[in-house]
């Protein structure tokens, strides 16, 4: 009996996934968070004034492949939309309209705050960090990118 070996090596530089951009809308900053180029980690990226991304998002497309944009759906806990949907539906008009070859989902965003909040506690942050609304926006957006990943095919526990 003979048995073969076979290697594959994979080439990153020649892979053209491109990332995956979340974000966490608010009426005063947005928590950006973005995969690795492979899709597979979830890392924070930046938190921005809602004015400025725009802005920050071509640029920042401009210099890496995005080939999807998560935003944060906000739910009630019945399921229904929260107040901030009348934000949230005039920016993903104007994103679609910016960026109209970048799709757009929509993912429940629902206990990604206080989970961001909860994070901070129990990894020892000191308390001045715990109140940094901009760490916490940032998280949150990471945490909306996790699940969304782990919802989707993209998630090693759904192959």
């Amino acid at each position: 009996m003979k048995i073969q070996l076979v290697f594959c090596t994979f080439v990153a530089e020649n892979y053209t996934m491109g990332r995956i951009l979340a974000i966490d809308y608010g009426q005063k900053r947005v928590g950006l968070a973005v995969t690795d180029p492979l899709q597979i980690t979830a890392n924070g990226l930046d938190t921005v004034l809602s004015q400025e991304l725009f802005n920050y998002l071509r640029a920042y497309v401009q210099k890496e492949k995005v080939e999807k944009f998560v935003v944060g759906l906000p739910k009630q806990l019945n399921g229904e939309d929260s107040d901030s949907m009348k934000l949230i539906r005039p920016f993903v008009i104007g994103l679609q309209r910016a960026f109209p070859d970048i799709p757009v989902v929509m993912f429940d965003e629902r206990f990604t705050s206080s989970l961001a909040h909860h994070t901070l506690l129990t990894s020892g942050a000191k308390k001045k960090d715990r109140q940094d609304k901009t760490l916490v926006d940032k998280i949150a957006a990471t945490i909306l990118l996790q699940s969304y990943l782990a919802s989707t095919k993209h998630s090693p526990l759904n192959k």
